[in-house]
Formats: structure tokens, sequence, C-alpha cells
């Protein structure tokens, strides 16, 4: 096995399906996810996220384009006020059930997969930005949390 470093570039916030949406991209290159694969991939996150359960309405994604042609949407949500809710979408990706080579055919895939080396650096930055705005003032601040993003960069060297 080996391990090769890919991009990681956060997005404007965008509102879908009811929720706030921050999203991230992993590349290979630095261009970022290709439109018509993010169009694809925001067509079925609405079968990726829970039912509302009054936790304010926020989820993180991660877009993630393989080194081959396959695509992937992480769908993280916050559900339960401090838990984490998954869901996942795949295109292009045999290995997981997808029917054809098309990075834009997007199917829900059920494995209990919580992501791979490149799309997990978001999930510690999301913990921390979510208990620094969300669980630790007074009154929670939703517009501070969705401000509040990685930086563009690498998805993180190993020491």
């Amino acid at each position: 096995m080996t391990f090769a470093e890919k991009f990681l570039r956060s997005r404007p916030s965008v509102e879908a399906a009811g929720r706030m949406i921050k999203r991230y991209h992993v590349t290979p290159g630095p261009d970022g996810v290709e439109p018509e694969v993010e169009r694809a991939a925001f067509e079925i996150l609405p079968a990726l996220l829970p039912e509302p359960d009054g936790t304010p309405p926020a989820t993180f994604v991660v877009v993630h384009r393989g080194g081959d042609n396959a695509a992937y949407l992480n769908a993280y949500s916050w559900a339960w006020d401090n838990v984490l809710h998954y869901r996942a979408a795949a295109a292009a990706q045999p290995a997981v059930g997808c029917p054809d080579d098309d990075p834009t055919h997007f199917i829900v895939v059920d494995r209990p997969w919580i992501g791979c080396v490149w799309e997990l650096p978001p999930i510690a930055h999301e913990r921390d930005a979510w208990v620094r705005h969300m669980l630790l003032p007074d009154k929670p601040d939703l517009a501070a949390y969705l401000a509040d993003s990685m930086p563009d960069g690498m998805t993180g060297r190993v020491a």
C-alpha cells in the first residue's frame, strides 16, 4: 500500500434539504471537485440526512474524487445535540456496488465505514468547532459554527 497526499478545499456553506451544509472537497489535484460531480452529489444528499430532532440543522460533507474515476459523498450530520450521524454515497466505484463508471451516478452506500484516510481530517475540526460554537456558549451560535471551517491545504501529513 502507498499513501499519496491529497488536496483539501473548504467551500462556502449552502442550504440544502432544510439543513445548512458545510462543504469540503478532497481531490488528487488542486482544482477541486468538478461542478457536475458536486451537483450530482447534492441531488442524492437528502437521502443521507437524518430526520429533524430539534438539533440545529447542520451537516458537513466531504465530496472526494478518488485517484481513479470514482466519486464519494460523506455526509456527517449533527443529531441529538452532540452526536454525529453518518451516511455515504458513491459513484463509479464497482467495489461498493456502483453499476457503472459515471462519476455523477451516485448510489447510497450502506457500509459501516466512516471515511478513508483522506476524508477523516474534517471530522476532528468539525467536532471541535461544534463544541466551541454550539455546546460551550450559553447560546449556541450556528453562524459562527458555519464560518469555522478547515483552511484549504493538504489532507494532513503523517508524522
